[in-house]
């Protein structure tokens, strides 16, 4: 009876703790609230279910993020697409920027080729270091590196390519 105690002590610190990071790493992939909470929530169960076979305690929030990358790919498996239209102003972005600015760097972003833009996102908003990058993404750490480089000299170059607030902000 102890040893269920301290597992469920110790899923319950996991959930409290990486609960946020998951959400917007979902909410990164799909842009969709509701989705987002589900992805979260199925990575838990999913979670719950395997806990007995983490073998790193520090490698909990990689294998989490795994989890939640490989369900979100599975909702692609199963259903169709439903497109909603979003206003600008309605997105619910966790930053304080200007709104222009919000939409600029998205649109940089999203200008990446997914290769290079999901090892940036995991780098800059997960907080991943490359070794981490890399099991999630099931490739090398070399990979990994040679990637987020190339994503930061196609953001670079695009920046100062541009006229106006992009290329200021490039500069400081």
């Amino acid at each position: 009876m102890i040893l269920g105690f301290s597992k469920r002590k110790s899923f319950e610190q996991a959930v409290r703790a990486f609960s946020p990071d998951l959400y917007r790493f979902a909410w990164w992939l799909c842009r969709d609230k509701f989705v987002a909470e589900d992805l979260v929530q199925e990575t838990f169960v999913r979670a719950w279910k395997a806990w007995d076979d983490i073998k790193d305690s520090n490698a909990t929030k990689s294998w989490l993020i795994t989890i939640v990358r490989r369900e979100h790919a599975r909702l692609y498996e199963r259903k169709q697409f439903d497109y909603v239209d979003v206003e600008l102003e309605d997105l619910q972005i966790a930053a304080d920027h200007e709104p222009m600015e919000v939409f600029e760097m998205e649109n940089l972003l999203g200008s990446l080729p997914l290769t290079l833009r999901e090892p940036l996102v995991l780098q800059a908003l997960g907080g991943f270091s490359c070794a981490e990058i890399a099991t999630m993404l099931e490739t090398t750490e070399g990979a990994i590196m040679t990637r987020l480089t190339r994503a930061r000299q196609a953001l670079r170059s695009t920046l100062t390519a541009q006229p106006g607030t992009a290329s200021r902000r490039a500069e400081s």
